[in-house]
């Protein structure tokens, strides 16, 4: 698949089965992530890889987290079960250090860039993969959990493996009303 049609029809798969990526295609996925956008080589980043019966140690991370926040049953429930819902996650942390030149917000972003390019390395080598946050991403029992100092932040928790189904095909979208020219 070429670069352009894999970018033109970026679709998340959220029903996700064994096989996970492994060796060179889960390689590759990190590796894309690092070539990111990222001012001052600084590298702000962490990959830390969930699967496994990790998976279940991960969810009982989420359901303490939703206790803590006092969450309702179907977010209890959800913690419970997300970190099944796929044969490996990825957590994407921004690692991110005091920097002169370099703000705080720019790091977090290029963590972001990481997740976005992790998705398309791993949808380009017939995998697939969906983004996941919410409050999960703040909580202070997560956070510790994935070793985030106070700088740090959780940019995502990126679902991989093999879609159960094929993602819907994409329509090109209109583009005017979120194009102008200065």
């Amino acid at each position: 698949m070429d670069a352009l049609t894999l970018l033109l029809n970026r679709r998340s798969a959220s029903r996700l089965v064994e096989p996970a990526p492994s060796g060179e295609a889960l390689q590759n996925i990190i590796r894309a992530g690092m070539r990111a956008p990222d001012h001052g080589t600084l590298e702000p980043w962490r990959f830390i890889i969930v699967e496994g019966e990790a998976r279940h140690r991960f969810a009982e991370v989420l359901l303490k987290a939703a206790l803590e926040e006092g969450k309702d049953e179907s977010v209890q429930e959800k913690s419970k079960t997300g970190p099944l819902r796929a044969p490996m996650i990825i957590v994407v942390v921004a690692h991110c250090t005091e920097h002169p030149k370099v703000p705080h917000w720019e790091q977090v972003a290029s963590a972001s860039c990481a997740v976005q390019a992790m998705q398309m390395a791993a949808v380009a080598q017939d995998f697939g993969g969906i983004w996941r946050s919410g409050f999960w991403t703040e909580n202070k029992t997560v956070r510790e959990a994935f070793g985030c100092r106070e700088l740090d932040e959780i940019v995502g928790f990126l679902y991989l493996g093999t879609p159960q189904v094929q993602p819907a095909k994409v329509k090109a979208p209109d583009t005017t009303p979120f194009v102008s020219y200065f």
